[in-house]
């Protein structure tokens, strides 16, 4: 008889099957664990679609052919697989991280000995954040970290997370929602967990991929929108003064869609509220993920 514990357990995906959590395992000598050598997606389901799956699978592609991590798994294998770990899971909001590392290997960094990737799939229901937030805004912290935007890895989602998760840990501590990122040459990145928008004099101004930024997808969808409303979108380089001295700001990743960022260091940008730009940008972005579920 089937107990209750595995009634309820999360399905995941492994390396080719699904499989209850608790009967998950990975090799202490897996190079993801062991280096941080590995790619993650975080992707965002609405009433069971994935939103823009072929876009977070082309972006882990093309990072993995960047950095020599050779998946032997097709897109398409990998569409199918994210798919039945959302389904296995009955779940229609949710919540899905998709991480592919270079696999088991010898104890020493030489990935050459990894026979096969790792590619596992989890999925977690998702209760969005309450209205009232994007009404409030994210406060944010000018985190001590800087980016390197000559690092390759400035430009991947990599595994190697740990100064994301410093500067987030750090924003926290000070009271707030999220921390903001300069490069080495003191330009604006982004946040620790999403990509930084700011709106001035009619324009959309967002940091460029030589500043060091990850190629968000929430990202990529938002100027594609601006531009097809006929917003000037600019894409270079941003002083910190910049963000200071915004009308309004806004961040973005998969599951927080557009998040408005009201105040930065303690102090309110713009008027302190969600600008009319902002929101009807969200607006969009909804009318956009509605569209895909058509």
């Amino acid at each position: 008889m089937t107990s209750r514990v595995e009634i309820m357990a999360e399905i995941i995906y492994l390396n080719g099957r699904l499989i209850p959590r608790s009967k998950a395992k990975l090799s202490p000598f897996d190079h993801g664990f062991l280096y941080g050598y590995g790619l993650f997606e975080t992707m965002r389901a609405y009433q069971g679609h994935i939103f823009r799956l072929d876009h977070h699978l082309a972006r882990l592609r093309h990072s993995a052919e960047s950095i020599g991590l050779v998946n032997r798994l097709t897109a398409s294998d990998l569409e199918a697989a994210c798919t039945k770990t959302l389904d296995a899971n009955k779940l229609k909001d949710a919540r899905l991280r998709l991480t592919v590392s270079a696999g088991e290997g010898d104890m020493t960094p030489d990935p050459s000995t990894c026979s096969s990737p790792t590619v596992l799939i989890t999925a977690g229901n998702l209760v969005p954040l309450p209205p009232e937030k994007y009404e409030s805004g994210f406060k944010a912290a000018l985190s001590s970290l800087c980016r390197n935007s000559q690092s390759p890895l400035s430009r991947l989602k990599s595994t190697c997370y740990i100064e994301n998760i410093l500067a987030r840990m750090a924003a926290r501590a000070a009271g707030c929602d999220e921390a903001i990122l300069l490069n080495e040459q003191g330009y604006l990145v982004e946040g620790s967990t999403t990509n930084i928008f700011l709106a001035s004099n009619g324009e959309l101004i967002t940091p460029s991929l030589e500043s060091g930024v990850l190629p968000g997808i929430t990202r990529e969808a938002v100027l594609e929108i601006a531009r097809a409303a006929n917003i000037k979108t600019l894409e270079r380089q941003v002083e910190l003064k910049e963000l200071i001295e915004a009308e309004e700001a806004f961040i973005t990743n998969s599951i927080l869609e557009l998040m408005p960022l009201t105040r930065f260091e303690g102090k309110p940008i713009g008027t302190g509220k969600p600008g009319q730009p902002t929101k009807e940008l969200l607006a969009a972005y909804r009318k956009l993920v509605n569209e895909a579920l058509q």
